[in-house]
């Protein structure tokens, strides 16, 4: 007979998380756009954030002790609305975890805690064209696609990625 899985804890992100997290992003970026992104650029942009709360914050899942999944939460303030979007962004599940709920688990979350947000008008999210696994996963919890195309310009200078 084989054990069971371990309960799975849904938390904030504290400090001491910040090294996994950072992996997590690294490893993300590589699976799913081919990105090497900086490691020290990384690790400083997730400390950063915990750090400085206005920012946003990490929800981590954690099962037996090890942290298992992340994603990291931002606003966008929308004067349509008088109210903020919540941006899911850096999500990441560990792949042996993965198709168990933990993405299912961590969202939960994230609507528990906005509902607390009188202001809270919506989340948002990102995810790569190509990545059709993780799209049905989202659509199946009620979000969908918009009329939007996200456009983006780095400021000149602005290194994230390895050198190949």
């Amino acid at each position: 007979m084989s054990a069971s899985p371990a309960p799975l804890q849904i938390r904030r992100a504290q400090a001491g998380d910040a090294d996994v997290i950072a992996a997590f992003n690294c490893a993300m970026a590589q699976e799913t756009e081919g990105k090497r992104l900086l490691p020290e650029v990384v690790g400083r942009g997730v400390r950063r954030l915990l750090a400085e709360p206005a920012l946003g914050f990490y929800l981590v899942a954690v099962a037996g002790g090890e942290v298992v999944a992340a994603l990291m939460v931002t606003t966008e303030w929308s004067d349509w609305r008088d109210g903020r979007f919540w941006w899911l962004q850096s999500v990441y599940v560990r792949p042996a975890w993965r198709r168990r709920g933990v993405f299912r688990a961590l969202y939960a979350h994230v609507t528990a805690a906005a509902a607390q947000e009188p202001d809270v008008c919506g989340f948002r999210l990102y995810v790569e064209r190509g990545n059709r696994a993780a799209q049905a996963t989202y659509r199946a919890l009620g979000l969908h696609g918009t009329d939007y195309l996200l456009l983006e310009q780095l400021r000149p200078g602005v290194v994230y990625l390895q050198a190949d």
